[in-house]
C-alpha cells in the first residue's frame, strides 16, 4: 500500500512538473518569433492605476523591430544596464558579487542605496512574465525564465524585446513610444544624447523624467555617453552575433610598485618619470654680443660670394719682367729698329688696350715706323 502511494506521488509530481514546464516554456519559445502584445509589468501598472482611481491612465506601447530602432538607443541601454550582455549566458556573477558587497555596506544607513545586478536577459524575463517586488520566490522564477530565454532566443531578439517592453515613463513602454512622446520623432531617428537620456531614467522611470531631467539624470546621462564611446558606439552591436572579448570600458589600474625610498635605498639617478617630471621652462634668448673695447678688431675677410677688389701692386724695378706693363708714370721705351722683312714688332707695353684699368694710347713714332716698314716690303 505504501509503495503504491509513493509511485502515484512520483507519477503526479512528474506530470505536474512537465505540465508547468510546457505551460511556461511554450510562450517563451513562441515569443522567439511572435512579438508580445502585452507584458506582466504593463498589466500590473494598469491594475494599480485602476485601484488608485486614475481614470486618465493609459498604456502607451508601440512595437518596433530592431531594424527600426536607432543603434544609439541599443548601445545606450547596454552601456547603462549590462555592458557584458554579448558575453554572458544570462547572469553576470561578477556584478552580482559586487552588488552583494555594496548592499551589505549600505544596510546600516538610514537611506540605503540598493544596487542591482540584473542583466538585460533577467529584466526581459521579469518584465514579460513576472511581477515587481523583491522576494526569493520571484528571484527564483526570474532565474528560471532567464535560462529559458537564453536557451531559445538569440542575443539580438533579447535586445529587441527589451527595447520594446522597458518602461521609460509613467505608462510609456518601449523606445518607439518614448521617442514619440518626449522627442516627437520615431525611434529610428534617435541620436546619442536622446538615447543616453532615455537610458538614464531606466532605474526609476516614474520618478525620473526624460523631458525634465534632474541633476542626477544629467550626470548619469554623461556617464552613459562616456561608456558608449568607450564601447565603440554602434560597432559594439557586432559583438551580439560574433562576440570576440569582454569590453574594457575602464582604464586598467596598476598596483603601486615599491620605490627605492620605501626600501631604504638611495634614489637612482636617471630621467624623471611622468609623475615627477618638472615642466621645462622656455629657453631664454641668447644675449646680444657687445663690442669688446680691449680687443683689436679683426681684419675684414672678403665674402666668398663677392670677388675681391683689384689692388694695383707696383713691383720694384729690379724684379720687373718685360712681360708686365710698366707703371703709370714711367715713360715708354724707344722703338727698336725694324728687322727682317721690315715688319714692325710692336712691344707689348704699347699695344692698344687697357693698362691697369686706364686707356693707353701708343706714341706717333710707332705708327710712322710701321708704315715705312710696310712700304719697303712692298717695293722689294
Amino acid at each position: 500500500m505504501k509503495k503504491g502511494w509513493r509511485r502515484r506521488f512520483v507519477r503526479w509530481f512528474a506530470i505536474v512538473t512537465i505540465a508547468v514546464f510546457l505551460v511556461t516554456a511554450l510562450p517563451v519559445v513562441a515569443m522567439r518569433w511572435l512579438d508580445p502584445w502585452y507584458s506582466a509589468f504593463m498589466l500590473d501598472a494598469s491594475l494599480d492605476a485602476l485601484r488608485a482611481g486614475k481614470t486618465n491612465y493609459h498604456t502607451d506601447y508601440r512595437w518596433a523591430d530592431l531594424e527600426q530602432i536607432s543603434p544609439h538607443a541599443a548601445v545606450a541601454v547596454i552601456a547603462a544596464e549590462d555592458q557584458f550582455f554579448p558575453f554572458h549566458t544570462g547572469f553576470d556573477f561578477k556584478s552580482i558579487r559586487e552588488a552583494v558587497r555594496s548592499n551589505e555596506k549600505q544596510a546600516g544607513r538610514k537611506r540605503p542605496r540598493v544596487r542591482g545586478a540584473s542583466t538585460i536577459s533577467q529584466q526581459v524575463a521579469k518584465n514579460l512574465f513576472l511581477w515587481p517586488g523583491r522576494s526569493y520566490v520571484r528571484k527564483g522564477m526570474e532565474a528560471y525564465f532567464t535560462l529559458l530565454i537564453e536557451l531559445t532566443w538569440p542575443k539580438e531578439r533579447i535586445l529587441e524585446v527589451y527595447l520594446n517592453v522597458a518602461q521609460f515613463g509613467d505608462g510609456v513602454y518601449g523606445v518607439e513610444a518614448a521617442a514619440q512622446r518626449f522627442y516627437r520623432m520615431p525611434a529610428a531617428r534617435l541620436g546619442r544624447y536622446e538615447s543616453a537620456t532615455m537610458a538614464a531614467v531606466l532605474p526609476n522611470p516614474v520618478t525620473f523624467k526624460v523631458n525634465a531631467p534632474s541633476a542626477y539624470v544629467v550626470k548619469r546621462r554623461d556617464f552613459i555617453l562616456d561608456q558608449m564611446r568607450r564601447l565603440g558606439g554602434p560597432n559594439y552591436l557586432k559583438e551580439l552575433g560574433n562576440p570576440t572579448g569582454p569590453p574594457q570600458t575602464k582604464p586598467a589600474q596598476q598596483a603601486p610598485s615599491k620605490t627605492r625610498a620605501s626600501t631604504g635605498q638611495p634614489p637612482r639617478a636617471g630621467p624623471p618619470t611622468e609623475t615627477s617630471r618638472v615642466p621645462e621652462l622656455p629657453a631664454a634668448p641668447p644675449p646680444e654680443a657687445e663690442p669688446a673695447a680691449e680687443a683689436e678688431p679683426a681684419p675684414e675677410q672678403p665674402s666668398p660670394a663677392e670677388p675681391p677688389e683689384e689692388q694695383t701692386v707696383v713691383p720694384p724695378p729690379e724684379q720687373s719682367s718685360p712681360d708686365l706693363p710698366p707703371p703709370e708714370n714711367s715713360p715708354p721705351d724707344p722703338l727698336p729698329p725694324p728687322q727682317g722683312n721690315g715688319a714692325s714688332h710692336l712691344p707689348e707695353q704699347v699695344q692698344i688696350g687697357t693698362a691697369h684699368g686706364q686707356h693707353f694710347r701708343p706714341p706717333l713714332e710707332m705708327h710712322v715706323g710701321g708704315f715705312i716698314g710696310a712700304a719697303r716690303h712692298v717695293t722689294d
